[in-house]
C-alpha cells in the first residue's frame, strides 16, 4: 500500500506542566507517526517525512492558549495550529531546496485535562492521550470534525490508526 512507509519525523517535545501525570509508555512519536501514516493511506499517498512540536501544558497555558486562539474559556485537551501548507509545484526558479521537509505545525496536549478525562471516561490514560495526539496530529493535517460527514471519517480514521497500535475505539462506550 502507498502509506505503508514509516515518515521521518522531527518532534520537538516540551513538557511545561508537571510530568507526573505524563504515562511512563507514552511514544509519541510512534502515535504521530501513526496518524500520518494512516492519513497516507487513506488517500493512497505515502506519508511524507516532517516535522512537529508538541508542548505537553498545564491547566493555566491551557486555558490561556485556548482564550486566546478559541476565544473559548478554560482549558482543552488539544489544540492544533497548522504550518505552512506547501505548494504541490514549486516555481522552479524559487531557490528552495528540494526535498524541503513539511512543517506539520503544533500541538499542544493540556496533560491535566486528559487525565481528567481519561477518569471520567473510565479510559486507560496512556491510550486516551495517544487518542489525542492521533486526533491532534489528523487535525494538522486538515481533518476537521464540524460537519457530521468530516466527524465519521475522522473518527474512523482514528480508530483504525489506535486499532493499528492495539487501543480500543475511544468513540464505544465502557
Amino acid at each position: 500500500m502507498a502509506g505503508d512507509r514509516r515518515p521521518a519525523l522531527e518532534l520537538d517535545i516540551q513538557l511545561a506542566t508537571d510530568g507526573s501525570v505524563l504515562p511512563a509508555d507514552a511514544d509519541f512519536a510512534t502515535w504521530i507517526r501513526a496518524a500520518l501514516t494512516g492519513a497516507a493511506s487513506a488517500r493512497a499517498e505515502v506519508a511524507a517525512d516532517g516535522a512537529i512540536s508538541l508542548r505537553l501544558v498545564g491547566l493555566e497555558e491551557g486555558a490561556q492558549l485556548n482564550a486566546t486562539w478559541r476565544q473559548k474559556p478554560g482549558a482543552t485537551n488539544v489544540l492544533a495550529f497548522p504550518g505552512p501548507r506547501p505548494h504541490p509545484h514549486p516555481h522552479p526558479q524559487s531557490g528552495l531546496p528540494a526535498g524541503l521537509q513539511i512543517e506539520y505545525g503544533d500541538l499542544v496536549i493540556c496533560l491535566p485535562v486528559v487525565a481528567r478525562e481519561a477518569a471520567e471516561q473510565g479510559k486507560d490514560p496512556g491510550h486516551h492521550l495517544a487518542h489525542l495526539v492521533v486526533h491532534g496530529t489528523l487535525h494538522l493535517l486538515g481533518y476537521t470534525h464540524d460537519e457530521e460527514p468530516d466527524a465519521a471519517q475522522m473518527e474512523a480514521l482514528e480508530t483504525d490508526v489506535l486499532a493499528g497500535l492495539g487501543i480500543p475505539d475511544p468513540y464505544v462506550m465502557r
